[in-house]
């Protein structure tokens, strides 16, 4: 497990810390090429994003619907499975991990992922419908799957030419790894890790529950699946915006200051355990576009595979169902997961915490010169002397919980008994003054992920109806957004062996699931990070090489109004309809 997190956090440091110097300090390559193509796909078309977002959100009322185009699901289907899995623990355990690293203004820097990525967006649904592949119907047995594969490899291979095929062939093995772990295996631990702080119920078990879940649903394919997301995702949002704008509305005084304070920390953080200046504000901004990409996914490549299975002949008509999709998940939702956080003070709180030396989300920080802390590894003795560190100054190193520093430590769970004696770091140990050995230490930790945006909501809401409609949420989140990415996973596998890599791929997929719940929150999480970084830059490249592409077929689109002739299919359709149940 050791050498696991280890090569994981080297390859974090690569693809998300080191890139383009700026004032001493390194933006990441993958921050700049997402939102530099989303920058640019937003003027190169127009600021679309926001004169059709209205004509986005009536294409998925379905009232332009016509069931006699080539497609597996609606438009409202394909956006609710799409959404499924973006509307899910990047909006609860995601938004608190950007506060909880960047401070209130990592919540703007989300919002800014959000704009610039629904252009990007846009861009790839539209693609992924003009190159998708619709088979014939008649292809039995694997008809349960459906008659359409869609997706940035079959846009990078069909739309750049057969030369980019590898390209395309890299990013199907990428995009299916990524769905093992950012779609799945996230989904899971944070369900687990959710569960045994509530109720104390056993990872494996959480695990075990939500795994058998996911796999009925994966089975029946994409018909099922959108069956399933239609019904489950219009529900666990309105529970969720329920509780949430309840507390907003109960605090409505405090909103304002907080927008206030929202746009004041994301140009002017003040300093925390990152340091201070440029550090702090590029920590902020880094944050905040980190899980703002994994809120929406704008420019991974993962929804137009959803998208690209809608009934339409029309790309464009897709495209613009796909600018609603990042409104909603992050201008909207996300938000108020952030306004809760911070309406509630809790964004900085630390709670009674058992700190295991040897396990769970402990690690050790060295103290720098900017008076900011980073991450130790290696073997060090930290002195401690009635719960408070002997040593303090640059190169000091000291016990954290979720990466920030825990003091005073104690000797018992009741907090009653100061800790006096060494911690010794590569021993995962702590030996107190009398000889007597720890393997846990206690003390008030700095809480992240959804268990703070738990306690944001225990203390916005009476009783106990905040713990609920988190853990509800969490639950009903986490297994729609892992239904949806097996489907994205299982496209992969078709595009790449074909349909007889599906069912295997399947069973993977379910196993990673429960592996997923019984990982440690950092290891998953940082590992997720790593190939969502990876799989963005094939499909960046492909947006911006096609954008040409895709002004011409939105030129066309909107100055032919297909969407005119659809809508009296539509009527028609539904008069048919009427009439049959009358016979």
């Amino acid at each position: 497990m050791e050498f696991l997190e280890n090569t994981v956090n080297t390859l974090s440091e690569y693809i998300w810390d080191r890139g383009i110097p700026v004032a001493g300090v390194e933006v990441p390559w993958v921050l700049v090429a997402l939102l530099g193509t989303g920058l640019f796909l937003t003027v190169w078309l127009g600021f679309l994003q926001l004169r059709k977002l209205g004509h986005g959100f009536a294409v998925t009322s379905g009232i332009y619907d016509d069931p006699a185009e080539p497609g597996d699901v609606s438009h409202f289907q394909a956006l609710t499975t799409a959404l499924s899995a973006t509307v899910g623990i990047g909006n609860i355990a995601g938004v608190a991990l950007a506060i909880h690293w960047g401070g209130p203004g990592a919540l703007f820097w989300m919002w800014v992922t959000a704009l610039v990525g629904m252009a990007t967006k846009y861009s790839e649904v539209t693609l992924a419908q003009r190159y998708r592949e619709v088979e014939k119907e008649d292809l039995e047995p694997y008809k349960w799957e459906g008659t359409v594969s869609g997706g940035p490899m079959y846009y990078i291979e069909r739309g750049l030419g057969p030369s980019w095929k590898p390209l395309a062939l890299f990013f199907a093995v990428m995009l299916g790894t990524t769905a093992f772990l950012t779609g799945n295996a996230i989904q899971a631990n944070t369900v687990a890790d959710t569960l045994k702080t509530t109720i104390g119920l056993p990872v494996w078990v959480s695990g075990l529950v939500t795994a058998s879940i996911v796999a009925m649903v994966v089975i029946g394919g994409i018909t099922r699946i959108g069956r399933v997301t239609g019904v489950l995702a219009p529900t666990m949002a309105v529970i969720y915006v329920a509780g949430a704008l309840t507390i907003i509305g109960l605090n409505y005084d405090q909103v304002i200051p907080s927008f206030g304070l929202i746009f004041r920390e994301a140009f002017h953080p003040t300093a925390s355990i990152a340091g201070s200046g440029v550090g702090v504000f590029l920590l902020t901004m880094i944050w905040g576009v980190k899980r703002g990409l994994f809120s929406n996914e704008a420019g991974q490549g993962s929804a137009p595979i959803a998208h690209a299975a809608a009934k339409t002949d029309e790309p464009v008509s897709e495209g613009v169902v796909a600018l609603v999709e990042p409104f909603i998940d992050t201008i909207v939702i996300c938000t108020m997961t952030g306004l809760v956080i911070i309406l509630t003070g809790v964004w900085d709180v630390r709670t009674p915490t058992e700190v295991t030396l040897g396990k769970g989300d402990i690690s050790f920080v060295e103290e720098q010169p900017s008076g900011g802390y980073d991450d130790f590894e290696g073997a060090a003795l930290i002195r401690v002397e009635n719960g408070r560190y002997v040593d303090s100054g640059a190169g000091a190193v000291q016990v954290a919980w979720h990466e920030v520093s825990v003091e005073p430590l104690y000797a018992d769970e009741e907090q009653t008994r100061l800790f006096t004696g060494v911690v010794y770091t590569d021993r995962e140990i702590a030996v107190s003054e009398d000889g007597a050995e720890y393997a846990a230490l206690y003390g008030n930790a700095a809480e992240s992920g959804a268990p703070l945006t738990m306690i944001a909501f225990q203390e916005g809401l009476p009783g106990n109806w905040g713990m609920y409609i988190v853990v509800l949420s969490v639950f009903l989140f986490a297994i729609s957004t892992a239904i949806s990415w097996s489907y994205y996973g299982d496209r992969c596998a078709n595009y790449l062996f074909g349909h007889r890599a599906v069912v295997p791929y399947k069973v993977v997929f379910v196993t990673m699931h429960f592996m997923g719940s019984i990982l440690t929150l950092a290891v998953v999480w940082t590992l997720g990070d790593v190939f969502l970084g990876i799989v963005i830059l094939p499909n960046l490249l492909a947006l911006l090489l096609l954008s040409g592409k895709v002004r011409e077929l939105t030129l066309s689109y909107f100055q032919r109004k297909p969407w005119i002739e659809n809508r009296e299919a539509h009527r028609r359709w539904k008069e048919q309809q009427r009439y049959k149940r009358r016979v």
